[in-house]
C-alpha cells in the first residue's frame, strides 16, 4: 500500500523545500553564529562548505523532482542518504553529538517512514545510526570526546528506529483509512445514484424535505401531481409548491399518528393520497412525502376487476354458446313448419335475439384471447385498400363512401387478425353514423414525428355527445339498441395488447374521429 504517484511527487517536492530552507539556514549559521558555537576557523570553514555542498545537492534533487527522473523510490533513497552523510559531517564539525544537530535526522527519517515501502524504513534508520556511531567513535579516538556520550548516542539511535517505524505504521494506517473512506464514499455514491434513479422512475410523487420544510429532492411524478416545476439544486419551500401540503406537513410534525390523507390539489384538481415517512431517529431530520395518484390506483383496480370479469365472462360465454346454438337451430326448424303469421313472427324474434346473443358471446370469447397477439409487419398501403373492398362488399355500401389517404410507404407492427377486427369495428360504426355520401368516412394514415404511425377513422356524423365521452370505451356501454357495447372496449384492449393506443377526438367536420397510434418497424423508425 503506497501513495498514488501524484501525491508522492508532491510530498517529495515539499520535503525538498524543507531541505532547501535547512541548507540555507545552516550556511548562515556558520557565518553568523560560528563564534557562539565555539568553532575554530577550520571547523567554521568546513561547516560552511559542507552546508554549501548539501544545498547544491538539494538543488539537484529539486531539479530531479521537477523532471520526475529517476523514479521516486531512487530519489527518496538518494535524498535520505544525502541527509545522513551531510548532517553527520555537520555534527562532527560542530562539536559532536552535544551540538544536537543529529536531531535533524529525525525529520528525514520520519518523512521516509511516511512514504517509503515496507521495511526499507528500518534500513534508513540503521544507516543513520551507523553514521552517528562512527562519527562519535572517530571523535572519541581522535578528538578525545567523552566516551560517556555513547549513552546519548545510543538513545538517539533508538529514537531513529522508533520514529521511523512509528511513522511508517501511521502512514499505513492513514492510507488504509483513506482507502476505506474512498470505498465507502463510492458505495454511498452508488447507493445515492440508485436511490435517485428509483425515485425518478416511480409513478408516484416523491418529495424529500428537511425539518424546515425545504424540498431537497423530488421526482417527475411530484411535479406532475403538484403542477409545479422543481429546479434541481434549489431548496424550494413546501409552501411555494403547495400550501395545503405544507399545512398537512406541519400538522403531521405535531401529531405523527396522522394517517394518510387525501388532498384535492387546486393546480391540477387531482385527488392525491399523502403519506409521510419519518427520516431520522429521535431527532427529526425531515421526511419523505409520498404522493399517490388516487385516479391511477382506481384505474389499476378497475383493470384488475375487468380482467377477472373478462375471465369469468369468457367461461360463461363458452358454456352458453352450445345451448344458444341449439335454441337457434330449433327456432329455424320451427320457423320452417310454422303456418300462422303470428307464430312465424315470434320465431323470427327468437332467432334474431339468439343471433344477437351469439355476437356477444363471440365478442367476449375474442376478448379473452387478446393476449395471444403475434406481431408482424403490416404494409398499410397494400392492406387497407383490400380491407376497404371487403368491408364494402360485406356491408353492401358504395366504395366511394370510404376515402383513403395513405403515404407511399407506411408499415406498422401489429397482429393482422387484431388489426382487421379493430378497423372493422371502427369503420362499421363510422358507416352507421355517417351521412352515407361519397367520402363520408375517411381513413387516413400518416407518419408521426417520433417515428410512429397515426391511423385515423373519421365520419361526418353528429359525433359523440359530451356526457358519453367518459364511458365511451367501457364494456357494455352503447347508444344503439342493436349493438353489444363491446366494440370500442375490445378495440382498446386489442390495441393495448399490440403496443398501440386508441383515443377519441372531435373530427374537423364535427363528426367522430378515432385515432390509433401504432408502432412502426425499427428500420423505419431509424429512417
Amino acid at each position: 500500500m503506497s501513495l498514488n504517484p501524484e501525491r508522492l511527487w508532491h510530498s517529495l517536492a515539499l520535503f525538498n523545500l524543507y531541505r532547501l530552507v535547512l541548507g540555507g539556514v545552516l550556511m548562515l549559521m556558520s557565518d553568523l553564529f560560528g563564534a557562539a558555537l565555539s568553532l575554530t576557523a577550520r571547523e567554521q570553514a568546513s561547516f560552511f562548505w559542507v552546508s554549501a555542498g548539501y544545498t547544491v545537492l538539494v538543488l539537484l534533487s529539486v531539479l530531479a523532482v521537477v523532471l520526475r527522473r529517476p523514479p521516486s523510490r531512487w530519489q527518496l533513497a538518494f535524498q535520505v542518504c544525502t541527509d545522513i552523510v551531510c548532517i553527520s559531517l555537520l555534527t562532527y564539525f560542530s562539536g559532536g553529538v552535544q551540538s544536537n544537530l543529529s536531531m535533524l535526522l529525525l525529520v528525514s527519517l520520519a518523512f521516509a517512514g511516511l512514504i517509503s515501502h515496507g521495511r526499507i524504513t528500518l534500513l534508513y534508520a540503521a544507516l543513520a545510526s551507523i553514521a552517528l556511531l562512527l562519527e562519535h567513535a572517530y571523535a572519541v579516538l581522535k578528538l578525545d570526546a567523552p566516551a560517556a556520550q555513547f549513552f546519548q548516542v545510543g538513545i538517539l539511535c533508538i529514537s531513529y528506529f522508533a520514529l521511523a517505524w512509528l511513522a511508517h505504521g501511521l502512514s499505513r494506517y492513514a492510507l488504509a483509512s483513506e482507502k476505506l473512506a474512498t470505498s465507502r464514499g463510492a458505495d454511498l455514491a452508488s447507493m445515492a445514484e440508485a436511490n435517485r434513479l428509483m425515485i425518478q422512475d416511480m409513478p408516484d410523487g416523491m418529495l424529500v424535505v428537511d425539518e424546515r420544510g425545504r424540498v431537497r429532492q423530488s421526482n417527475p411524478g411530484a411535479s406532475r401531481l403538484l403542477g409545479f416545476a422543481f429546479t434541481p439544486g434549489e431548496g424550494v419551500g413546501l409552501g411555494e409548491c403547495s400550501p395545503l401540503l405544507e399545512a398537512l406537513y406541519a400538522a403531521w410534525r405535531q401529531n405523527p399518528e396522522l394517517g394518510s390523507e387525501i388532498l384535492h390539489l387546486p393546480r391540477t384538481n387531482n385527488p392525491v393520497r399523502v403519506r409521510f415517512l419519518r427520516i431520522g431517529g429521535e431527532a427529526l431530520w425531515g421526511a419523505v412525502i409520498v404522493l399517490e395518484d388516487v385516479q391511477r390506483v382506481q384505474e389499476q383496480a378497475r383493470q384488475v376487476k375487468l380482467a377477472a370479469l373478462g375471465r369469468l365472462t369468457a367461461n360463461i360465454a363458452h358454456e352458453v354458446r352450445n345451448p344458444l346454438s341449439s335454441i337457434s337451430y330449433a327456432a329455424e326448424l320451427m320457423q320452417e313448419e310454422a303456418r300462422e303469421p303470428a307464430q312465424a313472427r315470434l320465431l323470427q324474434l327468437i332467432r334474431e335475439n339468439t343471433l344477437r346473443l351469439d355476437r356477444i358471446v363471440q365478442d367476449v370469447m375474442q376478448l379473452s384471447r387478446r393476449d395471444r397477439s403475434r406481431l408482424e409487419i403490416l404494409d398499410l398501403g397494400r392492406l387497407l385498400p383490400e380491407f376497404v373492398e371487403a368491408l364494402c362488399l360485406t356491408e353492401q355500401v358504395e366504395r366511394e363512401g370510404i376515402a383513403l389517404q395513405l403515404p407511399q410507404v407506411c408499415k406498422v407492427c401489429f397482429d393482422r387478425g387484431h388489426f382487421e377486427q379493430v378497423l372493422w369495428n371502427l369503420c362499421r360504426n363510422a358507416l352507421r353514423y355517417s351521412r352515407g355520401q361519397a367520402g363520408s368516412v375517411q381513413v387516413r394514415a400518416s407518419r408521426a414525428p417520433g417515428g410512429s404511425v397515426v391511423l385515423e377513422v373519421e365520419d361526418d356524423g353528429p359525433g359523440v355527445a359530451a356526457d358519453a365521452l367518459p364511458k365511451l370505451f367501457e364494456p357494455f356501454y352503447t347508444t344503439d339498441s342493436r349493438g353489444t357495447g363491446l366494440g370500442l372496449y375490445i378495440a382498446r384492449e386489442l390495441c393495448e395488447a399490440n403496443g398501440a393506443r386508441i383515443e377519441y377526438r372531435h373530427g374537423e367536420g364535427g363528426g367522430a374521429c378515432f385515432r390509433i397510434t401504432l408502432a412502426a418497424p425499427a428500420k423505419e423508425q431509424g429512417d
